[in-house]
């Protein structure tokens, strides 16, 4: 075969052309196909990257505020909570909301107190004990409102105690008020001269609650001379040097109960104005008769 003739048919065969490849359109193609690099390198500049990350809802940031635990105001003696909504403990003193301020409860150290919403008194210190809680400068000032706070209370309780704070400086007047008003409601008055002496009242009244009678009466000295110098030196002036001397000198209590004025100023050390005292305090009645 000649050159020419091969050329000839060479340049009438056909090629099958190569197909055309398209550039990926980032506009089209899921997100997922390519990075951002591939992504931003091949969009053009009047159109913008799409984002290839997920984005999940944030969650709502709750800060959680410290509970509020309701200590005592002496910050010893826990206040357990409010009983609005639950039985009232009986371990606790049950305190009045309206009496959250009151500064005798700082001094509340030995038991535990609880607000109580449904108490009349100002304080419950027993299953059948109450106190109410007055200071005589708010009296002063507000001289109807124990007379509100009785009738409001009824007869509630059977151990109702008045305890009352005096923080005035002539308290005679207010006080011969306040007890008639103990006598005609019977009510116990109690006085304290200090919000920390008025705490200690209030957690007395708990502390005893279950305690028998004979717990708050006054302890007799079994010894009997102990006794009879106790009861001398009640007598005004009579020390118990004195009642010592008189018991030495007549040998009993009776002996001196019947001994003269002449008899009593002999003692060694009494002396004159003792002897007398001691003499009438022995032979005068206790009841003076009126004169007509």
């Amino acid at each position: 075969m000649e050159d020419d003739d091969f050329d000839e048919d060479l340049a009438n065969i056909s090629l099958p052309s190569a197909p055309k490849v398209s550039k990926p359109n980032p506009t089209t193609v899921p997100s997922e196909w390519f990075d951002d690099t591939f992504a931003v390198e091949h969009t053009s500049s009047a159109e913008a990257a799409p984002q290839n990350t997920l984005e999940f809802p944030k969650p709502p940031i709750t800060i959680k505020q410290p509970e509020k635990k309701l200590l005592g105001p002496s910050g010893i003696a826990p206040v357990i909570g409010s009983s609005k909504s639950k039985t009232p403990n009986p371990r606790c003193v049950l305190v009045n909301p309206k009496q959250r301020l009151n500064p005798a409860l700082r001094h509340v150290h030995n038991v535990p107190m609880e607000f109580c919403d449904s108490i009349i008194p100002d304080f419950v210190v027993g299953r059948t004990s109450c106190i109410l809680y007055l200071s005589l400068k708010y009296h002063a000032l507000n001289p109807d409102y124990i007379f509100n706070r009785l009738r409001i209370l009824g007869k509630q309780y059977e151990l109702r105690v008045l305890l009352v704070v005096v923080d005035t400086p002539d308290p005679t007047n207010a006080l011969l008020n306040l007890t008639m008003v103990c006598l005609t409601a019977e009510l116990t008055l109690m006085l304290a001269w200090s919000d920390i002496e008025a705490g200690t009242i209030i957690e007395n009244y708990k502390l005893l609650e279950n305690k028998p009678p004979d717990a708050i009466m006054e302890r007799l000295d079994s010894d009997t001379h102990n006794r009879v110098v106790s009861a001398l030196t009640g007598i005004k002036s009579i020390n118990k040097t004195d009642a010592t001397t008189l018991l030495q000198h007549f040998g009993s209590l009776v002996k001196i109960v019947n001994a003269s004025e002449e008899q009593l100023s002999s003692v060694a050390g009494l002396g004159p104005k003792k002897a007398k005292r001691l003499y009438k305090v022995f032979n005068e009645p206790f009841l003076v008769e009126e004169q007509e």
